[in-house]
């Protein structure tokens, strides 16, 4: 049994020599071992099966995405391109059924089509060729994008007009697979903007027994007001995500699924532009930045987790800190994990979750519950700017205490786990005055624990009341063990 990456060379009776690899990369999922063997040598490629087999296997040729460059979108000139973990980037062209049959697609795997949005100039998504890759390492499953620049191309609203034809050929593809045995609940589409509200359009074709179908950022203008039978929505599949960060702009700025993540409140992603002179950046930075956080999730550096609340700024207050409401303490994540981590039924639908990011990859930040305790109440709003200090990164955040109450809470995102934070700063904030220095005081008791807060035991305090005067920094050691 072949085991890491290895090689055996083969000698014939002609002299010839032969090197029988496997590529056992450590990114590769289990399964996958059986699949990928070659033969290499002069004028020569065989592929072994994990039978043991051999059998000539000439190199397939590779399609590419389309280029229309036309500015007009009146043909759509679809292509389905099947990727394999043995050569992610080689597009295999499989359009009829005999060519699903003569490619390497396995029916007993998982099977999960990509199709892009609204491509103004024509030309190939950037970002796809790393979703492949991304997809290919994190599931042992079929890969089929779906190519139709052509039919996406020039104005948007052509484009629109072109999705329910597209959505008709993606169902008679689907159809061929179905055909060969693969069952409907282990189909998972990936819709990226416009491609969302296709992918819902085909849901709703099957019926929503589709098994999953994840929106990345669905397109907002022409579908914000438009009915569940044009959009997506969660009766399209039996179970529906959607990642938004773009409502104010190019994303919907509706829940259309089962679970919706408003990311860093679903509009004005951290690290893009905010002025319109940075141009095409600009304008799109904020909607592909769904595409790159579920890229992200796939590489599965570390966990993107959300939380259900009513609103993004009942979030930061400190309002939501479970997810015992209505998803039974199972938070919601982005990425692969099955139904997105959330374990009850039925599925509740339509359910705003939140979380914030940074602003590069891998993006994903921890999540942290911050409170200050006031020894008196006061007669007026106190605020209090918290930093927290680890390793030369600082995160913040601001506790407001309402007048007439003892107690102030909020949200900081930190990207390091909580023990690995050795000092937090606060700071009583209060209006400057020219004329005179304000030296109110007040004393009270800092708090904090991770998110999700099912229960105190987590809850760290600083162990002495502190004393605050106003616009002067206190800096406290924070002791908290890592688990």
């Amino acid at each position: 049994m072949l085991g890491g990456r290895l090689g055996y060379v083969l000698s014939q009776a002609s002299g010839l020599s032969f090197i029988l690899a496997q590529d056992s990369s450590p990114a590769m999922p289990p399964g996958l071992w059986g699949r990928c063997f070659w033969l290499w040598g002069p004028l020569l490629w065989l592929s072994i099966s994990s039978s043991g087999n051999v059998a000539p296997a000439p190199q397939p040729n590779c399609t590419d995405f389309q280029n229309a460059r036309l500015l007009r979108g009146t043909n759509l000139k679809v292509q389905f391109l099947l990727f394999t973990p043995c050569d992610p980037s080689c597009g295999q062209l499989v359009e009829e059924s005999s060519d699903i049959q003569n490619s390497e697609f396995n029916a007993s795997l998982g099977t999960k089509l990509i199709i892009h949005g609204f491509r103004a100039l024509g030309t190939k998504p950037s970002w796809i060729d790393k979703f492949i890759r991304a997809l290919l390492q994190a599931a042992d499953a079929n890969v089929i994008a779906v190519d139709w620049v052509y039919g996406s191309t020039g104005v948007y609203f052509s484009a629109v007009e072109n999705v329910v034809k597209l959505s008709l050929e993606i169902s008679r593809f689907l159809s061929r697979l179905l055909e060969l045995g693969v069952p409907e609940s282990s189909i998972h589409i990936i819709g990226v903007s416009l491609g969302a509200h296709v992918a819902g359009m085909v849901g709703h074709f099957y019926k929503g027994q589709l098994g999953r179908i994840t929106g990345l950022d669905p397109a907002g203008p022409e579908y914000t007001r438009a009915s569940l039978e044009e959009r997506l929505d969660a009766g399209d599949a039996l179970f529906v995500e959607a990642i938004h960060t773009d409502t104010d702009n190019l994303g919907i700025r509706i829940p259309v699924g089962h679970v919706d993540y408003f990311v860093n409140g679903g509009q004005d992603q951290p690290g893009c532009p905010t002025f319109f002179h940075a141009g095409y950046s600009y304008l799109i930075c904020d909607h592909m930045r769904a595409v790159h956080l579920y890229i992200s999730a796939l590489e599965n550096v570390c966990p993107l987790t959300a939380f259900p609340c009513a609103s993004y700024k009942a979030f930061l207050a400190g309002d939501c800190l479970d997810c015992f409401n209505p998803f039974l303490l199972s938070c919601p994540r982005i990425g692969l994990v099955e139904r997105g981590g959330v374990k009850i039924e039925p599925l509740p639908k339509e359910v705003r979750v939140y979380l914030m990011t940074t602003s590069q990859a891998p993006y994903c930040v921890h999540h942290s519950l911050v409170e200050f305790h006031l020894k008196e109440k006061r007669k007026k709003d106190t605020s209090i700017e918290v930093t927290f200090l680890s390793n030369n990164i600082t995160s913040s955040a601001k506790i407001t205490v309402p007048r007439q109450q003892l107690e102030g809470r909020g949200v900081i995102a930190h990207p390091n786990p909580q023990c690995q934070i050795k000092q937090v700063k606060l700071k009583f904030q209060v209006p400057s005055r020219v004329w005179k220095k304000d030296r109110t005081t007040i004393v009270g008791t800092f708090c904090t624990a991770p998110l999700p807060v099912n229960d105190r035991m987590k809850t760290v305090c600083v162990p002495e009341p502190v004393s605050l005067q106003a616009n002067t920094p206190v800096f406290q050691d924070l002791k908290i063990a890592c688990v």
